[in-house]
Parts: C-alpha cells; structure tokens; sequence
C-alpha cells in the first residue's frame, strides 16, 4: 500500500457526539428496513408459495427471525455501546479474524451493493414522474457498458446523502427522522385507503378457507405447479430470500452506537421499537393487497410491482404516481440511514489496523469522512455494473450467517466474561436465541439444496477475505 494511505492524519476531533434520542434511533431503525422491497417482493412470494397463508407466513416468521434476532443484539449492544456494532460483537466473542470476514463482506457487497440497489430504486421509480429517467433509456455508451439515466440520477443521490453526511450527525438525522415519519404516515395512508376500498369478492376469493393452505407454484400465465412435501420448504426458504432482504438493515443502528445518547438502554430499546413497527407495516401491507387483488395479479404484476399495480386499483389513475412518490420517500430515507451507518463500521476495522488509518480519523464534524466517501465509490461502482440486485439475492445466506454466528456469540460472552456488565440481557435467553439459530440452520441448509445459486456466491465474497486478512494483519497492504 503506498506510504500516503498509511500517514497519521490529525483531526479536530477525536471522538463521536452523542446527538441521536431515542426516537432518532428507532427512525434509524425502521427507515433503514423499509426501501423498495416491500413494494416489489410479494410478487415473488406469491409465486413460490400460491397461496395467501403461505404469503403471509413467510413474511410473519421473517418478522418474528428479525424482532428475535434485535432482541438478542440488545444485550450486545449493552455491552459495547460504541461504533462498529455487528463488526465489534464478533470480534469479542470470536476473534478478528471472524469480525474482519463480516467487515470486508459488509464493505464489498452486503452494505455497499445495497446502497446502490436502493440508489437505483429511487431513480426508477423518479422516471414515473420525470420520463427522462427511465432505467430503458441509454444515456452513455462507452461499447462494454451502457449507462441508463436511472443509474446517473443514482450516483447523484448516493453523492449527495455522502456529502450531507460527511457535514455531521445532525443533518443525516433530521433527514432520517422527516423521511422515516413521512413513509411511515404514507404507508399507513395506503393500508387504510386500501381496506376501506378493498373488494370484498376479492378478499373471499383469496381468504377462502381451502384455499388459504393450498401450496403451489403460480405461474405468472395463470398455471400452477404442485411441489412434493420438501421441495415446498425449498419454496419457502426460495420465498424468504425476498423477505429477509426486505427486513434488513434493522441492526444499523448499532453501528453509530457511538452518537446515541445513553446507549445501554436507546439501543436495544429502539431495535424492538422499530422492528415491531416494520414488522406490523409490513404485514397490514400484505394483507391490503390481497383485498384489492386477486393472487394472480399479485403474482403477474408488471415488473414484480405490486404496489403500483395495487394502488392502481386502491386510487385510479393517481395509483403510479403516488406509490411513485412513497418510494422516493422510502428509498431516500433508507439510503440516508444505509450511508450513515456504514461507514462506522470501516471506522472500528480502522481502530483495530485492518483498513486504511485514514478511515479511523474523524474530521471536524467528528464523522469518519474518509470511509464515507470510499464507501461511496464502491456504491457508485455498482450502481454503474448493474450487478447489485443479483448479488443482493446471493448474500442473503452470508447475511443470516452471520447473524447466526453474532447471536451466539451471546452464550459465548457468558460464558467467557460472566461477571462483565449487562445493562440488558436477551429477552427470552436462552430459548428465543437458540430458535433463531436453528431457524436460521434451516434457511441456509435448505437454501443450499434447493438453491445452490442463493449461496456459493455469497461464500466465495467471504472466504476472499481470508488471504486479505492474513496481508492486512502482516501489513503488507495497511501499515
């Protein structure tokens, strides 16, 4: 690594400022959770599954995997209020090697592609309003790549919630609290416009007492396909897929531990608060589009969006626009929580010599502007290759993962440091843990059977770290 990199940089400041409540926390949270996926994914769902029951089971237990999982992190983030979050947890309970596998994952792919899918979304979804966005139209052309307008409006966002947030806490946090409120209030607004106006013919046909239970493959021309009793599990692992991307996102918050007022109590408690508030949104939404949509619309609609097809029917003609502008609202805000958060975590594996020194510097705002820009170009990077969405799929193993590995980690901690301080200890331990852990075996064996593609890419992304680790820790690449 050249010597540049590696100088000591002086800053004005030298630690974080505590400048987010409780409530900042908890928008955090929930805004962090809820992009694009909960407009798009139940197209998806509903194919793999057929059926209204298995639709919003798969959706009940990934929020009841997501609210376990926050409520378990509680005790963690008790334990070591201070930024870095899931990068820090593992590296106390296993080693830095392990930590540095979840850090160098979560900057090449897991964070990073995220940003960038979310980027796009937001610009997609601006082309209903302004056509000239459009994701079909081809602004540059350099012969190897062509460049859509959807994909330079994104770098514009990605550029300027960077930006804004390299300015201090408080900007990122009164643009996360405003746009998390706002998509909360609209999302809301659509579930009940949504059951007033729902179609009662509808409702019985899709609620029907036989039907709610009958499994099956739907077919976006209307056919089904009948699975046998373990393929169905490898639909709803395939289904979860969607789900758990969804619902992600909900533990960024323990990343900028560090700017959260009395975090030994605000931490945890704004992860259940915001995960039970996504978790309710979330299935209200669902259950709002089978009452005004068949599960054959739902499964056909037009480039897996649901939500434009279902406020189509909820509000006319106005439908597009105003679902256009709810996921503008949602995708800003989420990005906005994404952007922030991330860098945190680039900022420990800094403190701990396993990243560039200059990321382990805060500026005269006390934010780390050095990993919030590099964070930046790996996004914009993306968003340009196009590649994000099938990474996103692929990682969702490697995600839950390592998930499995930061809950136990909990009984690790216990038993290695029993006398260590615990403001707040895991709702539930050990039972509501250890279910997590074995949910979380069954999602990844059956993803591994049943959809192999789901998961050799999200592995091969973490075992490159491996030989990166051994040159970082000899300091062949970060003096």
């Amino acid at each position: 690594m050249p010597k540049d990199f590696t100088v000591e940089t002086t800053a004005e400041n030298t630690s974080f400022k505590s400048s987010l409540g409780l409530v900042d926390a908890t928008m955090l949270v929930a805004g962090s959770m809820i992009g694009s996926g909960i407009f798009i994914v139940s197209a998806d769902i509903t194919r793999n599954t057929g059926s209204v029951g298995w639709l919003m089971f798969v959706w009940v237990i990934t929020g009841f995997m997501t609210l376990t999982a926050a409520l378990s992190y509680g005790e963690l983030s008790a334990m070591f209020p201070k930024a870095g979050g899931q990068y820090v947890y593992l590296k106390e309970a296993y080693n830095p090697l392990i930590s540095f596998l979840y850090g160098w994952s979560f900057f090449t792919v897991i964070q990073t592609a995220t940003i960038a899918a979310v980027a796009v979304a937001f610009a997609k979804f601006t082309a209903y309003l302004f056509p000239m966005f459009s994701e079909d139209l081809v602004a540059i052309d350099l012969g190897f790549l062509k460049i859509s307008p959807a994909q330079l409006l994104s770098l514009v966002l990605i550029i300027l919630l960077t930006s804004i947030n390299t300015r201090g806490v408080n900007g990122g946090k009164i643009i996360q609290t405003t746009f998390t409120f706002t998509k909360l209030l609209s999302l809301l607004g659509l579930i009940v416009f949504g059951l007033i106006l729902m179609k009662p013919e509808i409702w019985n046909a899709n609620w029907e007492a036989s039907a709610i239970w009958d499994m099956h493959k739907l077919n976006i021309d209307g056919s089904i396909e009948t699975y046998t009793t373990i393929a169905a599990f490898g639909a709803i692992a395939a289904s979860m897929v969607g789900s758990i991307f969804s619902s992600d996102a909900w533990n960024n918050v323990t990343f900028i531990a560090g700017e959260i007022k009395n975090p030994q109590r605000n931490i945890g408690l704004s992860l259940a608060l915001g995960t039970i508030i996504v978790t309710v949104v979330y299935l209200l939404i669902n259950v709002t589009y089978t009452g005004v949509l068949s599960l054959q619309d739902i499964a056909a609609s037009d480039k897996d969006r649901v939500a434009v097809t279902a406020s189509q029917v909820i509000f006319g003609g106005a439908g597009t626009i105003i679902i256009a502008v709810m996921i503008m609202i949602s995708t800003f805000g989420c990005n906005n929580g994404l952007i922030m958060s991330g860098a945190r975590v680039y900022y420990s594996m800094a403190k701990d010599g396993l990243f560039f020194k200059k990321v382990g510097v805060l500026n005269k705002n006390s934010v780390p502007e050095f990993g919030l820009w590099i964070q930046c170009v790996i996004a914009c990077l993306w968003s340009l290759s196009g590649k994000y969405g099938n990474l996103l799929d692929m990682i969702s193993f490697v995600v839950v993962v390592f998930y499995m590995l930061t809950i136990a980690g909990i009984f690790i901690l216990r038993k290695k440091r029993p006398d260590a301080p615990r403001p707040y200890k895991a709702f539930g331990y050990p039972f509501l843990p250890i279910l997590y852990i074995i949910m979380g075996i069954a999602f990844c064996a059956l993803l591994i059977i049943f959809k192999p593609e789901y998961t050799w890419p999200g592995l091969i992304i973490v075992l490159l770290g491996i030989p990166v680790y051994y040159m970082v820790a000899k300091k062949e690449i970060v003096a």
